[in-house]
């Protein structure tokens, strides 16, 4: 007297179809993304791509302002950056309120200004090996101070 159960048994269990998904695809924008990239840039709204290109004009305008600096006003800004984003930190370890975007807007200003410096010693024909050992000097001889915001905090 064996039992059998219904689900073995069943010939519909075996024979049955893997299940259909309802997926079909990304929305970008508003529309149904396609299996090529290409055409899901496309299909991007135009408010989007306008602020893309508003950004960027942004960028290069910074870029510009950062061209203009000399060498020092460079290194100065570049402590001092560093010195706000050291802030930033403590402030998101004492749960204190805080702008997240800032420290990702800091860290490209900072990297911006290193690239442009980096640049200038290449024209000077300033080698990787003897920009590093430079690097290191400068590092070295920066004067630990507190950043404008709280030079200015302090000045209130």
């Amino acid at each position: 007297m064996a039992t059998m159960s219904l689900a073995a048994a069943s010939p519909l269990s075996i024979a049955a179809p893997a299940p259909r998904t309802a997926f079909l695809g990304l929305r970008v924008g508003g529309m149904a993304a396609t299996r090529f990239p290409g055409l899901a840039v496309a299909s991007q709204p135009v408010e989007r791509r306008a602020a893309a290109a508003v950004a960027m004009a942004k960028r290069e305008q910074e870029l510009e302002e950062i061209r203009g600096m000399t060498t020092e006003q460079l290194e100065e800004e570049v402590v001092d950056l560093k010195g706000e984003l050291f802030l930033l930190r403590l402030k998101r370890s004492a749960r204190q309120e805080f702008k997240n975007s800032e420290f990702g807007r800091m860290r490209k200003r900072i990297a911006r200004m290193l690239t442009v410096k980096r640049e200038r010693e290449i024209e000077q024909g300033i080698n990787k090996r003897l920009s590093r050992k430079l690097d290191r000097k400068w590092k070295q001889s920066i004067v630990v101070r507190p950043p404008p915001s709280l030079r200015e905090n302090k000045e209130e």
